[in-house]
């Protein structure tokens, strides 16, 4: 279908803007622009916020707390954000974590993973895989169900979340009860149809891409490890339930297609969306976008189902 309305209002007001593309930037720069065109309006309240730090790899890797209304222990999603491994912040994801936070009814654990190119793959896969580690290990101390921790993410953060399931899978835990994989980045691949549809005018360009994998690997030998690119994995049998979200105008749309493919191919449950007339960042901009929203609501819907299927036991029952 042609590009939707909204969505074009959006990309019309950028373009206004005539901001430099982050390809032409250094990544300092590229964060600070990033940083700017953060929304100022605040997000949903919820229940209560935490700041915290988790041990990491690489020293301590700060956290964002979500709390919903009622009575824990509660599921948890652990949230990696997008910016291709180089921008992107617990801030910049605010709103969105506040909107699962209520809509899925459970904690939301945002995670501040290090960027690229100080630290290069696969620093944030670490962190990433280490902080949902500390999740189920302290779960008591968030008051969160051990036994139902799903985990999430957009674009980068969705390459992460499927990298950390992997981990997971095969480092022995956590367990996991889904993996939220919204415009996920899946291979270290520019030349797939919808990159070719989309290279430059939807928000996303190629040119970006290429900038953000040249900043995140130390060189194309990176790009073939399932922890970077998770479509090369051999094996995808044992994984998580998954929810693949891809945009109709995103450069990532059959990557995020061809994984989920293999996933079900591999007998992994898996429900995949691709959002009509959209652009990559359209899952983020729910306050303008009718299909953000319901993109929201349907990851939602995922999440508190999974959450369901393993009834959360109290101490004493």
């Amino acid at each position: 279908m042609p590009l939707d309305p909204q969505a074009k209002a959006v990309l019309d007001q950028l373009a206004s803007l005539n901001l430099p593309a982050y390809h032409t930037l250094s990544a300092p720069e590229a964060r600070a622009q990033a940083e700017a065109m953060r929304p100022a309006a605040a997000g949903e309240p919820v229940a209560r916020v935490r700041d915290m730090t988790v041990p990491g790899p690489g020293g301590d890797i700060p956290v964002r707390v979500y709390t919903p209304e009622g009575s824990g222990p509660f599921g948890a999603l652990v949230f990696y954000h997008g910016g291709g491994w180089v921008i992107g912040s617990i801030a910049g994801s605010d709103v969105t974590c506040r909107s699962l936070t209520n809509r899925a009814a459970c904690v939301v654990v945002s995670v501040d993973y290090r960027l690229a190119p100080e630290h290069k793959f696969p620093a944030a896969a670490e962190d990433c895989y280490t902080a949902t580690r500390w999740v189920a290990e302290n779960a008591a101390v968030i008051d969160v169900d051990p036994e139902r921790i799903a985990i999430g993410g957009i674009s980068a953060g969705g390459n992460l979340a499927a990298v950390v399931a992997l981990m997971a899978r095969d480092r022995g835990g956590p367990a996991l009860v889904h993996q939220l994989l919204v415009v996920p980045v899946t291979d270290y691949n520019v030349d797939t149809p919808s990159y070719r549809e989309n290279s430059e005018g939807y928000q996303l360009s190629k040119d970006a891409m290429v900038w953000f994998w040249n900043h995140y690997l130390t060189g194309e030998g990176d790009g073939r490890h399932p922890h970077a690119a998770p479509l090369q994995a051999e094996d995808l049998r044992g994984l998580p339930p998954a929810t693949v979200m891809t945009a109709e105008f995103d450069p990532l749309r059959d990557e995020g297609e061809a994984y989920a493919a293999r996933l079900h191919e591999a007998g992994v449950p898996v429900t995949t969306t691709r959002y009509p007339g959209m652009i990559h960042g359209f899952f983020s901009m729910a306050a303008v976008l009718d299909q953000g929203k319901k993109a929201v609501d349907d990851a939602a819907v995922a999440l508190r189902a999974a959450f369901a299927a393993r009834p959360s036991v109290r101490a004493g029952d």
